[in-house]
């Protein structure tokens, strides 16, 4: 059964505009949920109360996370403005859910120290790469060759959140390790090459521009998946990066074996890294560009879970007893 056509100009426009294949996926999943609720009448026969309808139903119904409801709303608001062009002069009285602000999770450095022991292998090095790097997991799984500069010590994030390149710090004490898995990254591209493989995906126009790019060495992803899969939007075979699953559960599995009650994820390692960085000394500009932060207010939410704050206050209780 074909696509509806309005749903092949929201593929091809987010294509346009750069836009993630996650984001892609997502963008329009919400817009045929969107439609489909108002019983498939065309978005350009409705407007901002149809629009909130759907919210509400999002959010009374489906009981979604503020967030959810908004990237619905993003979806929507995309749809009329760069697909349908459509000016709307509604969109900023449209409410938009307000995300409740939560203190990230963070651990301390002997139980980051714990976590990364209770890893091995492949999964043990992205963690120390998350941590030592502050990176984002997807940020971690699209790094390719040339991204890692050794003599600078530094990893290059291409086109990270916002599509913007940004430069972290590279650990010293992971190096050897990384060459290690560099090592066994070109043993596998090899044998693909021999076996009339060795494509990886390339971002944008780039494939166009470069054909011969796909099976460069430096474009290959450093942590490659164990099998070669088919592209689902080209239909080329390919070794794509570790699937982030696999990763996210050895991180909830070490978690478990070594006990720690807290709900740790990826994220949990990006958070400790600029928690423990501004406890360290570095000052909080530093640290928002090292995580690629657009305002440093995002970056100002570590100093309420650093050591200087409430668990380097004495209670008064202490005094008395």
């Amino acid at each position: 059964m074909n696509k509806p056509r309005l749903l092949d100009k929201v593929h091809a426009v987010l294509r346009i505009h750069h836009y993630s294949l996650r984001t892609e996926h997502s963008y329009v999943q919400w817009i045929k949920r969107f439609i489909l609720f108002h019983k498939k009448r065309h978005p350009k026969e409705m407007g901002k109360l149809e629009v909130e309808a759907f919210l509400s139903y999002l959010a009374t119904d489906k009981n979604v996370a503020a967030s959810t409801q908004n990237q619905a709303l993003s979806a929507i608001l995309f749809l009329y403005k760069k697909v349908l062009n459509i000016e709307i002069d509604w969109v900023d009285n449209v409410v938009r859910a307000k995300r409740p602000k939560y203190l990230p999770v963070v651990l301390s450095p002997n139980e980051v120290k714990t976590m990364i022991r209770a890893m091995d292998g492949t999964y043990q090095l992205m963690a120390k790469i998350l941590y030592g790097s502050g990176l984002r997991l997807m940020e971690l799984l699209r790094l390719r060759v040339q991204d890692v500069n050794f003599d600078y010590e530094q990893i290059v994030v291409r086109s990270g959140k916002g599509n913007k390149d940004r430069v972290t710090v590279l650990p010293a004490n992971v190096m050897s390790d990384i060459k290690e898995q560099l090592k066994l990254t070109r043993l596998l591209h090899n044998k693909d090459l021999q076996e009339g493989y060795g494509e990886v995906y390339l971002p944008f126009a780039l494939e166009r521009k470069y054909p011969n790019a796909a099976k460069e060495w430096i474009w290959q992803y450093i942590f490659p998946s164990s099998k070669r899969s088919m592209d689902p939007e080209s239909n080329v075979i390919r070794r794509h990066h570790i699937y982030h699953q696999n990763f996210t559960r050895a991180i909830k599995k070490a978690a478990y074996d070594i006990g720690i009650n807290k709900r740790v994820t990826s994220h949990t390692f990006r958070h400790c890294f600029a928690t423990h960085m501004l406890e360290n000394g570095y000052d909080i500009r530093t640290v928002q560009e090292l995580l690629g932060h657009k305002d440093v207010k995002t970056t100002q939410i570590y100093t309420h879970v650093m050591k200087k704050g409430a668990s380097g206050v004495k209670s008064p209780l202490e005094d008395i007893f």
